[in-house]
């Protein structure tokens, strides 16, 4: 693949490198459509912010569209939602400051949704930034939504009992890291966070310290969703969203279900990207991947209506893949989400060996072990392909199933013994057991110690764990290296807890070089990203790129308009609706 510059579209500017690729022949009998070009664009015509959204061919009113999911949702609450299934439900109840229109193929345009525009950079220094917010729109009771209600959203997820989403905002707003100890939320609750200012009730003010110029793809994620202050019910929020968008919530069963129907309030005239197709929408919970996805398989009743969140699982990938009749409905994409190998930098400090793990692994064995490749592609780079800036290159090029003899030539007839942490779940021990044989054969020693599944994060997120190596996944928050690199390599965040920089990786350099690209415009950022991916890992090797998620997803004969989202790489429902 060889990337190459994305013309830009009329009245947007452009952001990415476009991307020419091949399709994938999975030798499953299917195909993943990896033959896209990636493209961005910030909307500078006001018009691309308008509602009401371009029609779906074929679509009409009625009818409820189901979606089963194996385990709940775990925050509804807009301020603390962070989780792809949380990302993809919020859209049916939640508008943001910007949202992004998404053909499902790759092509972005980031658009406003509560705002005129995606945001006025009012200094041409992205220290100020202004936003105007549309007439029209309605919270569930058909009060208007102002910029009073979004600074509120904005400024109660301040408070720290109120964690689980995106803290780019609150960290910025208040120039540093430990945000809730900057400016406290339950003390100051009529008031807002340094920086952020409602001049009237139609216009939204930020104020940083350092330039942000990526401000307007941080306020399309939910931390900027409006709340009127007497509609806050702190933590049990997460039971009841109250609702901007299309539809609100109108049952909510813990664990088990929740329903959502029509916002009367809403106005299709103010929403470039939501529809109101179906009645209602149902998020079922409970059944294991393979349940659901046999349900729909067999799309009898209300499942000829439904989609199975989870993705086809290995057991069925073949009966999935070979039965013709399931071709159309079935989706096979490439998604934003990448794995590695992090190297705990603390401890394994030799470059050699960082760079010998890079050649001793082998991606194919990896890539067949976890069921082929309708669930994982392989990568080599610290972005994958669907990121603005993305470079494709190959540090280390072992070839698809790793060169031993290169990594033992690194080592010099030394023996690491390194231990490698991994999750207690199927997925993980399958993948401890291939990485433990990989390496093993390249000249290391390694120890596997399980973790407790639902505890892996936190303790991967200490930066005094006792582990050298551990499996780590992480999917950008918008489609720029600048929700990639700095976040997950930028030393200057370590603390104690809590870290997204797993791999402990501290260099002056690489941090000045942050610096200087997230000062640049977000047009000018991209090819300087994927010049520092390459750096960081030709001079470094914190990680060894492993895959990239694949969705392959299953849905009924009457479910239509689902595609993957090209931000986050699940279903999106903007455009669902139920076939007659």
């Amino acid at each position: 693949m060889r990337p190459r510059v994305a013309a830009a579209a009329g009245g947007a500017i452009a952001l990415v490198v476009a991307l020419g690729a091949c399709s994938k022949n999975t030798g499953e009998g299917t195909t993943v459509d990896t033959n896209r070009q990636q493209t961005g664009v910030i909307a500078t015509d006001p018009k691309a912010s308008k509602g009401p959204a371009a029609e779906v061919p074929g679509a009409q009113k009625g009818g409820t569209f189901t979606i089963i999911r194996e385990t709940p949702i775990s925050h509804l609450d807009p301020q603390r939602t962070y989780s792809f299934a949380g990302l993809m439900a919020s859209p049916l109840f939640s508008r943001y400051l910007t949202t992004w229109k998404d053909d499902g193929k790759g092509g972005l345009v980031l658009v406003g949704d509560l705002a005129e525009t995606p945001g006025t950079n009012v200094n041409n220094d992205c220290k100020v930034w202004e936003f105007k917010i549309k007439d029209g729109i309605k919270f569930e009771d058909g009060r208007p939504v102002t910029s009073k209600e979004i600074a509120y959203g904005i400024a109660r997820s301040f408070d720290p009992d109120l964690t689980g989403g995106p803290t780019y905002i609150q960290e910025w707003l208040a120039d540093t890291p430990q945000y809730d100890t900057k400016w406290d939320f339950k003390a100051n609750k009529a008031s807002l966070p340094p920086g952020l200012t409602t001049p009237d009730d139609k216009t939204l003010r930020f104020e940083f310290a350092k330039p942000r110029c990526d401000l307007p793809f941080a306020v399309s994620l939910p931390t900027t969703a409006p709340l009127p202050a007497d509609k806050d019910t702190g933590v049990n929020l997460d039971n009841q969203p109250f609702s901007s968008g299309p539809y609100k919530i109108t049952k909510y069963t813990a664990g088990t279900e929740i329903v959502l129907e029509r916002n009367e309030h809403w106005d299709a005239n103010t929403d470039p990207v939501r529809h109101q197709y179906p009645d209602r929408f149902v998020w079922s919970f409970g059944p294991t991947a393979d349940a659901a996805n046999n349900r729909v398989i067999a799309d009898n009743g209300a499942d000829q209506s439904a989609l199975a969140w989870n993705f086809v699982p290995a057991s069925l990938v073949a009966k999935v893949a070979n039965d013709q009749a399931l071709k159309s409905r079935t989706i096979l994409s490439p998604t934003p989400s990448a794995n590695q190998l992090v190297i705990n930098t603390q401890r394994v400090k030799d470059l050699k060996i960082r760079q010998a793990l890079n050649y001793a692994i082998d991606r194919e064995g990896m890539v067949k072990a976890l069921g082929g490749q309708t669930v994982a592609s392989p990568m080599t780079t610290l972005m994958p392909p669907s990121t603005i800036g993305y470079k494709a290159y190959d540090a280390y090029p072992a070839g698809a199933t790793g060169n031993v003899e290169k990594a033992k030539e690194l080592l010099g007839g030394q023996t690491p013994e390194l231990v490698l942490g991994v999750a207690d779940n199927s997925t993980e021990q399958q993948q401890g057991a291939q990485l433990k044989a990989n390496l093993e054969r390249a000249g290391f020693k390694i120890t596997v110690r399980n973790i407790p599944d639902d505890a892996k994060l936190d303790e991967i997120k200490k930066k005094d764990n006792p582990w050298d190596l551990y499996i780590g996944n992480w999917a950008a928050d918008w489609p720029s290296g600048a929700s990639i690199l700095p976040v997950l390599y930028d030393g200057r965040t370590i603390k104690a807890e809590g870290n997204s920089n797993q791999s402990y990786f501290n260099d002056p350099a690489i941090n000045a070089e942050m610096d200087r690209i997230l000062a640049l415009p977000p047009a000018e950022q991209g090819p300087e990203w994927g010049k520092l991916d390459e750096r960081i890992m030709k001079e470094h090797a914190p990680v060894v790129p492993l895959y990239v998620d694949v969705a392959y997803v299953v849905h009924g004969s009457k479910a239509g308009g689902v595609f993957i989202s090209s931000v986050f790489g699940y279903p999106s429902f903007v455009n669902a609706h139920v076939k007659p």
